[in-house]
């Protein structure tokens, strides 16, 4: 992907999710929302079995699944179509996308100059703050623009 797609994309992605990142109201249930809608509804588990295909005690599986995290995207969906419900799967950064990235941006390009400037510091060849802070600001751009894969791998 181009570096101008990709931040498109990191901006577009950042927009739709920016009003899910505080939805702390939408957190799991501490007993699982199968349980807590299935519980809602009056239905037993039973009937919710009868409704997916499975005994209830496969739904009691499917419960304690989702509360312990070990729950299949496809149980979760069967349940959810069971219950009359859509299932949403998102993942929600805690951060702009586009902050994670400048910031990663950064962190590289301070590691690779601080190898470099203490090098030209022992060689009497040290530059001047604000040539630094042009210099860090260019090799930031650079690795923002390109492959992002740059950012992310080990050093």
């Amino acid at each position: 992907m181009r570096p101008q797609d990709r931040h498109l994309a990191r901006v577009q992605l950042d927009r739709r999710l920016n009003s899910l990142r505080d939805l702390d109201s939408l957190a799991r249930p501490p007993r699982g929302w199968i349980k807590a809608i299935r519980e809602a509804l009056g239905m037993t588990a039973r009937q919710l079995g009868q409704r997916m295909g499975v005994s209830q005690p496969r739904v009691t599986e499917i419960e304690r699944a989702e509360v312990s995290g070990a729950l299949t995207l496809d149980s979760l969906q069967r349940a959810a179509h069971a219950l009359d419900c859509r299932l949403d799967y998102v993942l929600i950064p805690r951060r702009p996308l586009q902050s994670l990235t400048e910031e990663r941006a950064e962190q590289r390009a301070r590691r690779r100059l601080e190898s470099t400037m203490h090098s030209m510091a022992l060689e009497a060849q040290q530059v001047d703050a604000d040539s630094q802070r042009a210099q860090l600001q260019r090799l930031i751009q650079t690795l923002i623009d390109g492959p992002g894969s740059a950012l992310w791998g080990d050093e």
